[in-house]
């Protein structure tokens, strides 16, 4: 079942596939479908037995708009290109604008890149920081100092890609992981589809501007929705401050210490009465504007992921945020 929301309509269909055993033998087997960008469903996974022969929808445990819910909210997202506040326990979307929209992510790549670092990868791993790595030199790009040579688990990369949006340590993982960028981007691309993520394409592991790095608000969903289920991604998101050592080139050690990017977990944005901001992933360039995703709580604990995109400025990002997580209230 393809859940309908309390403000649009989904129209869904459903594909019966009958499988000959003369073409693939009697027995239990999975078929995994090419996803459709233009189609409103993303697949299917068909299940073949000898018992029996079902449809499982894709979307079954996740929510979904074809279009725009903002009739009866009263959040002002003038200064926004997109938004979207997703309730997890009811599969519901409570307000979209733009959520299929194409635009740039900034550093809330990170998401995906932490996602498929902690997939395919080992939080005790030693990473060796390559001169690549440490050789960032574009203007404004945010740094946590590693210089080539320099030694690092593959955890403490990864706290500082999420809390300091180092995008020195976005590249050091992205090689350690998938041994070159290009092949890391493939992965993320990879696994971008294989959650539905259909209208998004990822060139590396950090945001910095590229004409071909897009995602969508929706995307954004998916993608953090699955983070989400590795327990170090979320204790990551939700730390205010971390410090650590780690070695240089001669086993010297240097220390990390920087405080989280996210203004409500600093205390210096509220969030609405009875919401609870849990963590999330900032991003800023020129081209994206400001952009920011988060997981907060209602005062029974129910969770939520709200995501903004291409916002003016930073101070009007926070306070559309405020203003989105006010509609769980409603």
């Amino acid at each position: 079942m393809i859940y309908i929301n309390r403000k649009s309509r989904i129209l869904t269909a459903v594909i019966i596939l009958l499988l000959s055993c003369t073409l693939t033998g009697c027995g239990a087997k999975e078929y995994a479908f090419a996803y459709d960008p233009g189609s409103t469903v993303s697949s299917f996974q068909i299940t073949e037995s000898a018992m029996a022969r079902q449809s499982q929808l894709f979307a079954e445990d996740l929510c979904v708009a074809s279009s725009d819910i903002t009739e009866g909210a009263s959040v002002d997202m003038t200064g926004a290109e997109s938004a979207g506040l997703f309730d997890l326990n009811q599969t519901d979307v409570i307000y979209a604008k733009g959520i299929h929209k194409r635009l740039y992510p900034a550093s809330l790549t990170k998401v995906m890149t932490a996602l498929v670092a902690l997939k395919y990868g080992n939080p005790e791993d030693t990473i060796v920081v390559s001169a690549a790595s440490a050789g960032i030199t574009e203007s404004g790009a945010q740094l946590c100092g590693l210089k080539a040579g320099d030694t690092l688990t593959l955890d403490q990369a990864l706290h500082a890609l999420l809390i300091n949006s180092a995008n020195d340590a976005g590249l050091a993982i992205a090689e350690h992981v998938g041994g070159t960028v290009e092949h890391f981007a493939e992965m993320m691309n990879e696994e971008a589809l294989a959650l539905g993520a259909t209208n998004c394409n990822f060139v590396n592991p950090h945001g910095l501007h590229d004409e071909n790095h897009y995602v969508t608000a929706y995307d954004l969903y998916l993608i953090f929705n699955e983070a989400m289920k590795y327990k170090l991604f979320s204790d990551i998101i939700s730390m205010e401050e971390y410090t650590t050592t780690y070695a240089d080139k001669d086993g010297k050690p240097k220390t990390f210490e920087f405080k989280n990017t996210n203004q409500f977990l600093q205390g210096a944005y509220e969030p609405p009465e009875n919401i609870t901001v849990i963590g999330g992933k900032t991003g800023t360039t020129s081209a994206a504007k400001s952009c920011l995703i988060l997981l907060s709580q209602d005062a029974s604990g129910n969770p939520y992921i709200s995501v903004i995109l291409r916002s003016e400025e930073r101070a009007l990002l926070y306070e559309e945020m405020k203003g989105l997580l006010a509609e769980i209230n409603r």
